[in-house]
């Protein structure tokens, strides 16, 4: 019997480990253990008057170009102007050979002279025909032809007049300069080269960037989306239009522009509508043609903002939210809005002011469950801050 004794040793420990795991999974009548509540951190919805704004696509758009043109024929002598620096209205900016606009101004000098005297000796012998008639000693045919004569002599001395007009400006325009204030780019030409007068080629580009103009461009939909919640009162028109632009490196700066021309037709190949700004560009970091992303305020409306970190998307794509409901019981809201800002959503309709969302401890969170409000604070990146523990707060 004595063989036996390890073998009744092992089914009693076996039996002892089953009876062990059988008292530890052992649950009451009834089903499950009820789990205690849980904490949700939680933000308070206040009604607030919300800019709506739109994020728009654009282009920056120089305020001034221009390509500067020769106005006379001839050979580039002297290249002015450095490249890259900002000239005014009248900056020098090249010299084409003048020799043939000086003789010519000398020329027509002469033809003023000699038109001048022409005219003088015209108008003596006027005079003195006419105190021959008034003596009855001169004939009236001859004192006809003395003062056509002299007419004619005005004629020609006014055309000498203008010839050498014409010559100084021609002699002017030898040397090229700015129409307008902007920076020069890089000459078209070097000296020796024959230009000619309003050749289709620029001489060189100056380009003014302060200010400068950006062309937004909307969505036709979006606009009349826009007038229509205007139109229903749902939005208010602003007093004046803030945007913000954001350019190719990803940095923003707050510009106020002013409307420059509004967007009268629509483009039949990507429907949109094309919005010119003006904006002050002090520093030049903005750039003709540069990329840059419009966050501009189409109106104001009166809503409450939920974070964005505290909803998410039904089946059906409704927003929806959780909130601390009566009884400290989770319950499941379904909001409209109108869009976005501040990292939240602009809501109207579907949560009242007062109630708590809850934007922290929401994982598994289903309708009717227990919770605790933790108050929490919410920062400009959507992150929570400040969480107070529940234990404190029962503390206190």
């Amino acid at each position: 019997m004595k063989p036996i004794a390890p073998l009744t040793r092992l089914i009693a420990a076996l039996t002892a480990v089953t009876l062990f795991a059988t008292a530890a999974t052992a649950q009451p009548m009834g089903g499950r253990p009820q789990a205690g509540p849980t904490e949700v951190g939680v933000v308070t919805a206040q009604r607030e008057t919300v800019p709506l704004t739109e994020i728009i696509p654009g282009r920056a758009v120089a305020f001034q170009e221009n390509a500067v043109r020769p106005r006379v024929n001839g050979m580039i002598t002297e290249i002015i102007y450095t490249p890259g620096q900002t000239v005014t209205p009248g900056t020098p900016l090249f010299r084409i050979e003048s020799d043939v606009y000086e003789a010519a101004v000398l020329s027509a000098e002469a033809s003023l002279t000699q038109a001048t005297t022409t005219r003088d000796n015209a108008t003596v012998n006027v005079q003195r025909l006419e105190q021959l008639s008034s003596n009855n000693t001169g004939t009236r045919t001859d004192l006809d032809t003395a003062r056509a004569t002299l007419a004619t002599a005005e004629a020609a001395l006014v055309t000498a007049q203008n010839n050498l007009d014409d010559a100084r400006r021609e002699l002017g325009w030898t040397t090229v300069t700015s129409p307008i204030q902007g920076i020069a780019g890089l000459p078209a030409v070097t000296i020796g080269d024959i230009v000619t007068a309003n050749q289709t080629t620029g001489l060189v580009t100056v380009t003014r960037i302060d200010p400068i103009y950006v062309d937004l461009t909307e969505p036709a939909a979006r606009l009349l989306s826009v007038r229509s919640r205007i139109e229903q009162g749902l939005l208010s028109r602003t007093d004046r239009v803030d945007v913000t632009l954001t350019l190719d490196d990803g940095q923003s700066s707050s510009y106020r522009g002013s409307l420059v021309a509004p967007g009268v037709s629509v483009s039949q190949t990507t429907a949109s509508q094309t919005i010119r700004f003006q904006f002050d560009n002090p520093g030049g970091r903005i750039l003709p043609g540069m990329f840059v992303r419009g966050d501009i305020t189409v109106g104001t409306t009166d809503a409450i903002l939920v974070p964005q970190r505290a909803t998410s998307r039904a089946n059906d794509g409704s927003l929806t939210v959780w909130v601390v409901g009566e009884g400290n019981k989770s319950q499941q809201l379904t909001l409209t809005s109108l869009g976005v800002t501040r990292n939240a959503w602009i809501v109207t309709s579907g949560i009242e002011e007062g109630a708590q969302i809850m934007v922290d401890g929401l994982n598994n969170m289903a309708a009717g469950r227990d919770v605790i409000p933790v108050p929490v604070t919410i920062n400009e990146l959507g992150l929570i801050e400040d969480m107070i523990p529940a234990s404190a707060q029962a503390g206190n």
